[in-house]
């Protein structure tokens, strides 16, 4: 039996809380803090532990300032926020199909958002705020197709990983295309972008991804009881007064808007949105959709994934996608391992 407690708010109202999943969360959002501040401190100017959290608090000198605030700080921000949103992305998608490798890497979102951003760069030299909306555009367009080809009477399961699968198939081939179309200078910008990276990220990518996740981010925790109720089968929700179709459509818009805007912020970082809610979900040995937890543990990935890929290899930085596509193709491996020895695949 699960050690849970019940809180009470001075107005009435009672939420049940499960003391292994509080402390996960807490211990992952220490980690989360902990990492971010190491990142700022690190650099070619690197900065103590504690000469950071004086400046974060007001107290550094005029040059620990701008290194902090105006350098390293919206990197770390946008690095949270990425991470954070494909962890929420991730747990949502596969909840919904209600399988592990249904994450937006594997469904082709992230690829549909690469396709919008190569647009803009290859066939409009757009500016960085274009690709940010290709991208945007992009994934949802390529969510929208997904969910039409996987609709027969409903969304389920395998035949949304299916479709999603060989719609990530095509348009991973029109992203190819899209390259060899492009001139040298645009063809070596989009494979940067590409990659996956947090180089060179300031306040102008934080605030819109910021702004995105204060509105989603609750409006997906306010739908989490139906989604818990979801996986144990669409009749059995119908049956207990949760609007199945309707819940599922709101959040796996939720779920694109996230990956897209992710994307869009750091390019296609790769493997996040499918280690993330699964690692959480080891923690917490919690059955459930663990949205929070799986919040929590992508930031805390992310911020940790940037770190090493600036550190790990001495005088040669990787991007941030090199690290987590690496990590995350060895999970993938083995998850495929597990899941066939357990006769799920």
């Amino acid at each position: 039996m699960r050690n849970t407690r019940t809180l009470r708010t001075p107005g009435g109202l009672s939420v049940r809380a499960d003391v292994r999943v509080l402390a996960v969360v807490g211990a992952l959002l220490l980690a989360a803090a902990a990492a971010s501040v190491v990142l700022i401190g690190t650099g070619d100017f690197p900065i103590s532990f504690g000469d950071v959290l004086r400046t974060l608090a007001g107290n550094g000198t005029a040059g620990q300032d701008f290194i902090v605030n105006e350098l390293r700080l919206p990197r770390v921000l946008v690095g949270l926020l990425v991470g954070a949103s494909l962890g929420l992305g991730g747990a949502l998608f596969q909840s919904v199909s209600r399988n592990p490798l249904g994450s937006p890497d594997v469904l082709g979102l992230s690829q549909g958002a690469t396709s919008g951003a190569l647009v803009v760069i290859v066939l409009l030299s757009g500016s960085a705020a274009q690709v940010t909306v290709g991208a945007l555009i992009g994934g949802l367009v390529t969510g929208l197709a997904i969910y039409l080809l996987a609709w027969k009477q409903g969304v389920h399961g395998y035949r949304l990983v299916l479709v999603g699968i060989g719609v990530s198939a095509v348009v991973t081939a029109v992203n190819g295309y899209l390259l060899t179309k492009a001139d040298l200078v645009d063809a070596t910008r989009a494979v940067v972008w590409m990659t996956g990276s947090l180089d060179g990220r300031d306040w102008s990518q934080v605030w819109p991804l910021l702004a995105l996740c204060a509105v989603l981010v609750p409006l997906v925790l306010l739908n989490a009881r139906g989604l818990r109720m979801m996986e144990m089968g669409d009749d059995v929700s119908n049956a207990l007064g949760v609007r199945v179709e309707r819940v599922r459509m709101l959040l796996m818009v939720a779920a694109v808007l996230l990956t897209a805007a992710a994307t869009a912020a750091a390019g296609p970082v790769s493997f996040v949105a499918l280690t993330a809610p699964q690692l959480a979900r080891r923690l917490t040995r919690s059955p459930g959709p663990n949205l929070v937890p799986s919040l929590c543990m992508g930031a805390a990935l992310l911020v940790t994934a940037d770190w090493a890929s600036q550190r790990a290899f001495g005088a040669d930085q990787l991007p941030v996608g090199v690290v987590t596509g690496v990590l995350g193709g060895v999970y993938l491996l083995w998850l495929l391992v597990t899941e066939r020895r357990a006769g799920r695949i």
